[in-house]
């Protein structure tokens, strides 16, 4: 089994300790940091932000198509991070690259003190990234698109390598002895879904295939699974690459009346009941909330200190393999909407 878990790992010690020493020194220096420390949480309590910096205005704008849960987290995330850094927080999302592009633009027009964008087409979004610089405003993107971010001149990028992603992946697969792997892509063109599916195969050891459906059409690519499982006896194993996606690939099993197992990356509700059940083998997790809140957390430092983590480098999310032995634990979290 793959040692990267739930519980914290070796892997992600040093961005602990970093966090623990940002709380010690503003914490439990000396009395007057007390006092900040009564001072945030009381106007917390009393409904307004923790901080004094002036009212700036933060755009995030993605490539979430609707009702998808993972970019509910997303938001939540972004919007608590918000309340907390006195910000102003404007949310907006399309799935149509063309439709994102313009909604940047918009962005850019209301002149905004920083701005939060995904990358998943990353080419289609450099001009209007690079008037967003021009403009002075300070670009962080999130979640995809991280081989594009610097190149666009973005600060930093908040999410996982989706390539390494996929690698723990097909290493849980190969652990796990699954003999021929099926692995969904829902959305064609998608980099950071390629770079899933291309890493997985990298690790998992044995036969291997991807099969394009349609996202959009939720009926549509639960048919094409179940069409491809009951065509190919051989496969064991299906991967699909989101919490709705999941959802959807057991009900494409069921359909085709097999014995297959199904593992996915991102979680949901559905996928933490699967994981209990055992219907689900294993998630791959990014922590979509902490990147929503992150990101608007480091465009306040950024504004307010000139800080920014990374050291040039990804500021990762993940990747995380939760597994049954997870389950319990997750489910609080997942039922908020903050995992």
């Amino acid at each position: 089994m793959s040692t990267t878990r739930f519980r914290p790992s070796r892997r992600f010690w040093p961005v602990c300790a970093v966090l623990a020493l940002a709380v010690t020194a503003a914490g439990c220096s000396s009395t007057g940091g007390r006092r900040a420390e009564e001072a945030r949480a009381k106007a917390a309590a009393a409904g307004g932000s923790a901080v004094t910096t002036p009212r700036w205005k933060v755009a995030m704008v993605t490539h979430a198509g609707a009702g998808d849960a993972f970019w509910d987290s997303v938001r939540k995330g972004a919007e608590q991070a918000a309340a907390k850094d006195n910000i102003t927080f404007l949310y907006s999302n399309d799935a149509q690259t063309q439709n994102q592009v313009q909604l940047v633009q918009a962005a850019i027009d209301q002149k905004v003190d920083g701005l939060l964008v995904t990358l998943a087409k990353g080419d289609a979004m450099a001009d209007v990234l690079g008037k967003a610089k021009a403009a002075g405003i300070p670009v962080i993107t999130i979640n995809s698109g991280q081989e594009f971010s610097a190149k666009f001149g973005a600060l930093t990028h908040i999410g996982q390598d989706e390539n390494s992603a996929g690698q723990a992946a097909g290493a849980e697969l190969a652990s796990r002895g699954r003999k021929n792997v099926l692995c969904v892509i829902h959305e064609q063109g998608n980099v950071g879904q390629e770079e899933r599916c291309s890493g997985a195969r990298s690790k998992a050891g044995g036969g291997f295939q991807v099969l394009y459906v349609n996202g959009v059409d939720m009926p549509d690519a639960r048919a094409a699974i179940s069409a491809k499982l009951q065509a190919d006896p051989s496969i064991d194993t299906v991967l699909t690459l989101s919490g709705p996606m999941a959802a959807t690939g057991l009900q494409a099993v069921q359909d085709a009346h097999r014995s297959v197992e199904l593992d996915t990356f991102d979680l949901g509700p559905q996928v933490v009941a699967g994981l209990k059940s055992g219907s689900v083998g294993f998630a791959v997790d990014q922590q979509p909330y902490l990147q929503g809140y992150e990101g608007v957390d480091l465009l306040w430092l950024y504004k307010s200190n000139l800080d920014m983590l990374g050291g040039g480098k990804p500021v990762a999310t993940g990747p995380q393999i939760l597994t049954k032995d997870d389950a319990d634990a997750l489910a609080e979290y997942v039922a908020r909407g903050t995992r």
